[in-house]
């Protein structure tokens, strides 16, 4: 490189070999052989893909390229390189940004951001800024995945971060990520409300209560409710706030108490701002039990306004909880039967299945009562405590009586997915009612990983790992959605991923079916043959379905070349495929025939599964047991039938503005006229619906004109004007006899908390210090 200081735009490479001091101090003859292979890699894929290698330092690199498009290039083509024989683990870390060149040296911000996402990395893995990945967008050769946004030190702003998911390449767990990721501000979770009751037998209404809140503030798109398997995770566990904050990627907490005394009902809640464990707002209600679903809409009304005045504009419909049924004996009945559902257990579900038989005696259209009774049967029947036949018959016609209702309800939507996948075999109609149940309800964790589950069969990782990603931050500590993400990895043959996955799904729960299955398919593609047969061998009773064992067992022996042993299986399972609930030992015979190369036989098979929608097609057919059938001519065409492009391009709607300019600007001026001339900041009950009240503008409009006009949440707007009183009142003589707590109540602040934490956010200093500074400039008498 010339002496000469030079300014460009670049792709910057970090890399650097994970673990490399140890094992240097462990044994330098390997270390120096690990670096010389390295470094032999390194420079001939450089010479490639026209990289310029700036820097070696120890066992790390800086490298730069002209173009985004060959550093990523490169990137693939040194990890694939460094996978062979004996692995280097190798993280890898690209931006594209400004860079100055001095000499020897390279510097500038770029370099710096570049540095901070190599440094996020983990072994085997690329990860990219958002610049560099836009200049991918229309090379679909290479295809990469969202992590998030992550603050990194120095760096001014969240930084977009994205991983390269071509096959090969590992995609790291963002939830594991070194990197302090960008906690989304308008996200909330709800505790389960405490039972102040004289009677612990009232636990199940506080947890309805706490339910029916995360189900209506859920109704509010553009905030993200963590779900309440999540949530619950916490009850009666003291863990102090920010943990849970952290714990759920969460800014806000909702913390409440119920206490139930005949037809009385006390409701307390408290809004918590996480990072900083700051109340900033609660509430008591004091009401009559027959009043309940109004009493839910308003408290759920009045927790989605102080979030918005905290966090900032989003749209809050009329009502968010509607009257489920007139007879509260049904509604209680309803409570009691989800307490023991959510419990998970067949024991608990055979009580909710009374439970709900009951409220729908008393009231037959009661929706949640019908599609609860569908979802306990459903699961009766796929654990095998209830014929196939009869659970999914039972939840059909449950699910199909609460359609009739015509109510927009996204728990139907969510069953009419789930029996459109498990029983017609019509993946079309699972994306599309899935796709339904997400738009009524953007936090419904299960619906955003059943569809993730389905883009993944359908080949679509990317659109995957998105929705992926959604159930995870709505509900990270579920062991189902574990479960999916442990699915998602042996799909995309990540499988030593899988199973450490599935391995702590297992730890929770030794006898979920499908993961203790899911592990043996991992053993399979692992080349793990014995360890598979040995699994299944020692695993505890009841946990593996005779079918599972005599498929996995027939493919092994497939797979270790010992032939008469899997023609044994394979005429044990074409028995087993003719009984009733045979289906499960029907699809492997599809996988046995691919694992012979019986190609013809198991086209045949595709053919026979599509005439009599085999439950089990859509989950066998893209498989990775079945790889070797993916370069037959007809695997194509098979796949275009199953899983049908046109139901893939699902976009989503640019949201029209609330306001135009020129209504904007008469609103916004008419807004600033107002606070000056009627000063109504100096009220401390003024909320964000009174203030729209006073102007005459619809609150959603308000709020919107706060977000996008002076870029202000409404505390921040009007706790402005407060500070600004409080500095004129505090200066002057005539309120020299009142304490500092005493002017900024006079100013409109209404607690001594969110005084000094907006007062601090404002002007950097305590009040005390800001005053103490204008003595000294000798601004203030003495």
């Amino acid at each position: 490189m010339n002496s000469n200081k030079t300014r460009r735009l670049a792709a910057i490479m970090f890399t650097d070999i994970v673990g490399y001091t140890a094992l240097m101090q462990n044994d330098e003859h390997v270390a120096s052989n690990v670096r010389k292979r390295h470094r032999e890699v390194f420079e001939a894929c450089h010479k490639i893909h026209h990289g310029e290698i700036v820097q070696y330092f120890g066992d790390g690199t800086l490298s730069v390229f002209k173009s985004g498009l060959e550093a990523v290039e490169c990137a693939i083509s040194i990890q694939k390189k460094m996978q062979e024989n004996d692995p280097i683990p190798l993280r890898i870390g690209l931006h594209m940004g400004d860079i100055v060149f001095d000499g020897t040296e390279v510097f500038g911000d770029g370099v710096n951001v570049a540095s901070r996402i190599e440094n996020l990395s983990n072994a085997g893995s690329i990860l990219v800024s958002g610049k560099l990945n836009d200049e991918l967008s229309n090379h679909s050769h290479i295809s990469s995945i969202l992590l998030g946004e992550f603050e990194f030190k120095n760096v001014n702003k969240p930084i977009e971060v994205y991983a390269i998911s071509n096959q090969g390449i590992h995609i790291p767990d963002a939830g594991k990520l070194r990197g302090k990721q960008k906690i989304q501000t308008k996200s909330i979770a709800v505790l389960p409300f405490s039972n102040l009751s004289s009677s612990q037998d009232n636990e199940y209404f506080c947890d309805g209560m706490t339910e029916e809140i995360i189900n209506a503030l859920a109704k509010v798109k553009a905030l993200k409710v963590t779900s309440r398997t999540s949530s619950f995770f916490f009850k009666n566990k003291n863990v102090p706030i920010k943990e849970i904050g952290k714990e759920l990627s969460v800014s806000a907490i909702l913390e409440g108490s119920v206490r139930l005394s005949g037809n009385n009902l006390r409701i307390t809640a408290q809004l918590i701002q996480a990072e900083e464990d700051f109340h900033f707002w609660s509430e008591t209600w004091d009401r009559k039990l027959e009043n309940i679903f109004e009493i839910q809409d308003e408290v759920s009304l009045q927790i989605a306004d102080k979030l918005r005045e905290q966090f900032g504009h989003f749209e809050i419909q009329p009502s968010l909880v509607k009257k489920q049924t007139d007879n509260m004996d049904a509604y209680e009945y309803s409570l009691k039967a989800k307490y023991h559902f959510n419990k998970w257990n067949p024991e608990d579900v055979k009580v909710a299945i009374e439970l709900y038989e009951k409220a729908l005696a008393l009231d037959p259209n009661h929706a949640e009562s019908l599609i609860g009774l569908a979802d306990a049967y459903s699961f009766m029947a796929t654990t095998g405590h209830l014929s196939f036949e009869e659970g999914w018959g039972k939840a059909i016609e449950l699910t199909n009586r609460a359609d009739q209702l015509n109510i927009q309800f996204p728990g139907v939507h969510y069953q009419q997915a789930n029996t459109a996948f498990f029983i017609q075999c019509d993946f079309k109609e699972a994306l599309i009612q899935a796709s339904k149940a997400i738009e009524l309800n953007p936090s419904y964790a299960e619906a955003q990983q059943f569809i993730s589950f389905l883009y993944i069969l359908a080949g679509n990782k990317d659109k995957s790992l998105k929705h992926l990603n959604i159930a995870l931050s709505l509900n990270p500590l579920s062991q189902e959605t574990l479960f999916f993400y442990a699915y998602y990895q042996y799909m995309i043959g990540d499988y030593s991923a899988a199973m450490e996955k599935l391995d702590n799904c297992l730890s929770e729960n030794p006898k979920n079916i499908p993961a203790q299955a899911t592990k043996c398919y991992c053993f399979l593609k692992m080349g793990k043959f014995e360890e598979a047969i040995d699994y299944m061998d020692n695993a505890p009773k009841d946990t593996f379905v005779k079918s599972d064992v005599q498929g996995i067992t027939g493919l092994t022996y497939v797979l270790t070349g010992k032939t008469e042993k899997a023609i044994e299986y394979l005429e044990r399972i074409e028995k087993d495929s003719k009984t009733p609930d045979g289906f499960n030992a029907h699809s492997y015979l599809f996988c046995m025939h691919v694992a012979m190369g019986e190609f013809d036989k198991a086209c045949e098979w595709i053919e026979e599964a599509i005439e009599i929608k085999s439950s089990l097609l859509l989950l066998r057919f893209p498989d990775p047991l079945t790889n070797a059938l993916n370069n037959d001519p007809r695997y194509i065409e098979f796949q275009k039938k199953i899983f049908p492009s046109d139901v893939l391009k699902i976009d989503s709607k640019k949201k029209k503005a609330l306001l135009d300019k020129k209504v904007a600007d008469q609103y916004l001026d008419q807004l600033l006229d107002h606070m000056h001339e009627k000063t109504p900041y100096v009220d401390p009950e003024l909320s964000l619906r009174s203030l729209a009240n006073q102007i005459d503008i619809h609150p959603n409009q308000l709020s919107w004109l706060l977000n996008e006009s002076i870029g202000k949440n409404f505390n921040e707007f009007v706790n402005h004007y407060r500070i600004n009183t409080f500095k004129e009142k505090a200066t002057d003589k005539s309120h020299q006899h009142l304490t500092l707590l005493a002017i900024a109540y006079e100013s409109g602040f209404n607690s001594k908390t969110a005084f000094n934490t907006y007062f601090k956010k404002e002007t950097g200093l305590t009040p005390k210090a800001f005053l103490k500074g204008l003595k000294h400039n000798s601004t203030l008498p003495s």
